[in-house]
């Protein structure tokens, strides 16, 4: 497994990582995400602390993760149905 030193900017500061190089180009544009809802929020509501702008991403980004898990969970009820059904038409065949 091959390492890569990066320099990610999340707001005002750089943080020293090692990365696997496949990861590499993943981890960027999540910083650049993270960067980008700090400015929206900053230009929105008006703020400037820094410390405020980062809870209302982290808060943001857990909303839109538990939006997903729930989808995630509905589509794999869904594909579980519909493998139960075809496995229920092909013993019904045999």
């Amino acid at each position: 497994m091959e390492t890569l030193a990066i320099r990610l900017k999340i707001g005002a500061r750089e943080y020293p990582m090692r990365v696997k190089m496949e990861d590499e180009a993943k981890i960027r544009r999540a910083g650049k995400l993270i960067n980008e809802k700090l400015r929206k929020y900053k230009e929105e509501f008006g703020l400037d602390d820094i410390q405020d702008l980062l809870a209302m991403v982290a808060f943001d980004c857990m909303v839109e993760s538990l939006e997903s898990n729930e989808l995630n969970a509905e589509d794999s009820e869904k594909i579980q149905t519909s493998l139960a059904q075809i496995n229920s038409l092909l013993t019904d065949s045999l």
